[in-house]
């Protein structure tokens, strides 16, 4: 029974500055490359084989998809595609999170990063981001585990909250709490034939 695993990329930059990063392509930190290590050395625990792996165009969700195939220690069929880049965080763009807040309000922030439906000043919402990641999803990723391939996703924060939410079928108050940790794998096993993901695991160390 195929087998998918979701990742977000490893602390980047802006990530370590508290800034809201979106489509600017910014790296990893020391930190960030670390987490990515030993996201791999869990996967490579389990003795999974991943059949092929996807990514954003975003540097630091490709670096940390590569520390992960360099740690497993097997190639692995890569693509890359823009649907699965983080949103875009529009005018809020390298801007600290903190001062923003200052500036609009906690709740404000709060619902431009975490609802379905707020878009921050000239950027997507989560429900904007959906309407790619999801096509993709359905047409390439989901199209690999029907072929019985163990498919390893490394994207983003939202990309990957859309992702999570469009599985598990969430409520606008659940997708409002969901979070989605640096380097941390979830996996769901997919049963071809009922065609629903189920056993979902966070594997933390």
């Amino acid at each position: 029974m195929p087998i998918l695993c979701l990742i977000r990329h490893g602390e980047s930059l802006w990530n370590k500055e508290n800034r809201f990063t979106g489509w600017v392509d910014v790296p990893l930190t020391d930190e960030g490359r670390e987490q990515a290590k030993k996201a791999g050395e869990i996967l490579k625990s389990l003795d999974i084989k991943f059949d092929i792996a996807y990514t954003s165009l975003l540097s630091r969700a490709i670096e940390t998809l590569e520390i992960i195939i360099r740690t497993l220690g097997y190639n692995i069929p890569v693509i890359k595609d823009i649907s699965l880049n983080e949103r875009h965080y529009g005018d809020l763009q390298g801007l600290n999170k903190d001062k923003v807040s200052e500036i609009y309000g906690k709740e404000q922030v709060k619902l431009w990063r975490r609802s379905l439906k707020v878009r921050p000043p000239n950027g997507e919402s989560l429900e904007d981001t959906q309407k790619r990641t999801i096509p993709f999803f359905e047409r390439a990723i989901k199209g690999d585990l029907e072929l019985n391939k163990n498919v390893l996703v490394v994207a983003h924060g939202n990309s990957l909250r859309s992702i999570v939410s469009y599985i598990e079928n969430l409520n606008e108050e659940q997708i409002l709490n969901l979070e989605i940790e640096p380097a941390v794998p979830i996996l769901y096993d997919y049963d071809i034939y009922n065609k629903k993901f189920y056993n979902k695991r966070i594997l933390k160390i």
